[in-house]
């Protein structure tokens, strides 16, 4: 691939797996972090090991100047972006009535401006290089993690929910725009994934029998179906899409729960 691409909150789960899939194509990859330098350096050394190129940067991507410090070294590391994985995301639940603005304004800071910030420097980056013959198809390529909630409401979760649908309309906002300059913007929408974030729904068998009534394969899917699914989305062979999301959910967006007529 020969590509260069941005994994935001790379330092576990979800980003992890996408970083080391798009290393295994080919691409030289920044691993971005907030507060796990040591994670962010461990997802490096696998990546390396395995014969692959990656470098570690810290950002908060809520924050605009630590996110243009953030290409700006990469460029300095890579020469140029191709790819931009939109991964960093967190939750603050809590009950819609007891929810503080700090829990609401953390988790859009970080799931909604944190991609709106760097997306923004990434189109520039692209816009200013324009495609690149022998290099890509189109002149770059923006993949938003969203999820299965930016369509099924999410009582108790209201705050990530909300910045999911958001999300959902800024990816398709943006693929109208950027659609001319040759620059590709999808998301993709994970169901229930085994990471840390979602621990407590699956880690006891009553948990994740539980989980799994919602889930018509029958399985919880894993870091690696995403990295897999986002390293495709990122090669040329996914090059007539743009403006949508591909949901990887096992079924969970076909409302299970009307399976017998509801």
């Amino acid at each position: 691939m020969g590509q260069s691409a941005l994994v935001t909150g790379a330092d576990s789960g979800i980003g992890e797996a996408v970083a080391i899939a798009l290393a295994a194509a080919g691409a030289n990859v920044v691993i971005n972090h907030v507060d796990a330098h040591e994670a962010a350096e461990q997802t490096v050394d696998k990546i390396t090991a395995a014969g692959g190129n990656a470098y570690a940067i810290h950002a908060d991507v809520s924050d605009e100047a630590e996110v243009q410090a953030m290409f700006a070294e990469m460029y300095k590391q890579y020469g140029t972006i191709d790819i931009l994985v939109n991964n960093a995301g967190l939750q603050r639940d809590s009950k819609f009535v007891d929810m503080t603005l700090q829990q609401w304004n953390t988790v859009i800071g970080i799931n909604l401006t944190g991609q709106f910030l760097c997306a923004r420097e990434a189109a520039r980056e692209f816009i200013r290089r324009g495609v690149v013959e022998g290099r890509s198809r189109a002149a770059g390529k923006i993949i938003c993690m969203s999820s299965v909630h930016e369509v099924i409401p999410w009582g108790g979760h209201v705050n990530y929910a909300t910045s999911k649908g958001g999300v959902m309309m800024m990816m398709k906002s943006m693929a109208q725009e950027l659609a001319p300059h040759k620059i590709r913007v999808v998301s993709i929408g994970p169901g229930a994934i085994q990471t840390h974030i979602n621990q407590s729904a699956w880690q006891t068998p009553e948990a994740l029998n539980a989980l799994l009534t919602l889930i018509p394969y029958n399985r919880i899917g894993e870091p690696e179906d995403i990295g897999q699914l986002a390293a495709w989305l990122a090669s040329d062979q996914a090059d007539y899409i743009t403006g949508t999301t591909i949901f990887m959910d096992g079924g969970m967006t076909l409302y299970p729960g009307f399976a017998d007529n509801g």
